[in-house]
Order: structure tokens, then sequence, then C-alpha cells
């Protein structure tokens, strides 16, 4: 057994929209795919520190009916390839597509998993062996924050235009 599963992988956790692509509302179409200025080499960066790259990102879109969760994971598997061709590895993508006052029964529910709550972080912990105290949380809102503070992860407002300087900066 090596030494990082005993201590646990260091990950930053990231909202997508936001933080790794540009948030216009909803986004679910390739056409509408538009990284961040500087997320190419702040995530090439964080990889080359041995970080984790995990995605946490609500979803209301799939709760309102504004597209399904086929559309989401397509968007998800487009945008991946997109930066594996760059060199970045997305470990997994965590998503909630609940939202309590959703139209669609199914999605209707006061979820663990909706930030601000940290269900999707730690299942994300659990499952790839996260070392919380060696781990960050970038995210574009304040339910990102609470969600990250609320289980011990060093967590960051994003509030710039260039993901490569505000990664630089944090650490």
């Amino acid at each position: 057994m090596s030494i990082f599963k005993i201590m646990g992988n260091k990950a930053f956790f990231l909202d997508r929209d936001g933080v790794i692509i540009k948030d216009y509302g909803y986004v679910y179409k390739k056409e509408d795919l538009d990284f961040i200025e500087g997320c190419f080499e702040a995530l090439k960066y964080l990889q080359s520190l041995s970080y984790k790259l995990i995605i946490v990102t609500n979803q209301s879109g799939i709760a309102r009916g504004l597209f399904s969760e086929k559309q989401f994971h397509e968007f998800d598997f487009y945008m991946k390839k997109l930066l594996i061709s760059k060199g970045i590895k997305i470990e997994e993508t965590f998503y909630c597509p609940h939202h309590p006052d959703s139209r669609i029964a199914k999605y209707r529910k006061n979820c663990n998993c909706r930030k601000p709550k940290s269900g999707m972080l730690e299942q994300a912990i659990t499952k790839h062996h996260v070392d919380k105290s060696n781990s960050f949380l970038v995210g574009d809102n304040k339910r990102d924050i609470i969600a990250g503070e609320f289980i011990g992860i060093k967590s960051f407002l994003f509030k710039s235009n260039n993901l490569n300087q505000f990664i630089r900066n944090i650490l």
C-alpha cells in the first residue's frame, strides 16, 4: 500500500459553471461551452502539484426540465474530452439534479447533495480517498463555500476573470 493511500489524496474540488466554464445560465449545449480564462493553465498547474481534480456542481436545470440528465452527461463527456486534449484529467463529476421546487416529481426533493449541503463533497471524499486537510474547494457562489467549510475544506470564492491567476494567488 502506498503512502498516499494511508494519508489520502489531495484534491481540488471545483464548481463547474462560473469556475471552469462561463456561466450563461443552464449550460448544457456543446455550442455554449466557453472555458473561463486561464482554466487550462490552472488545472494543469494543479495536476503538476498532484491534486486530483473533482467537479461538484448543482444542476437544477435538470429539475426545472430545461435539459435531461442524458444531455448533462453528454455535455460533461464532451467537456472532459476537450480537457483531456489539453492534458487535463478530471477524476469525476459529482452533480445534483434536484431542486425542492422541481416540476418533475423524481427531482423534487431537499436532498443532502445540493450545495450548500455537503453530500456531493462527502461522496467524493469517500470514493477518492481524499485528505480534507490538504484539499481545497473553489466556487463562485456562497453556497459552494458553505458546503466546503461545513466539512472542513479550505474554500475560496472565485470572483475573478482568470482562474490561473486566482489559483496561483491562493496556493
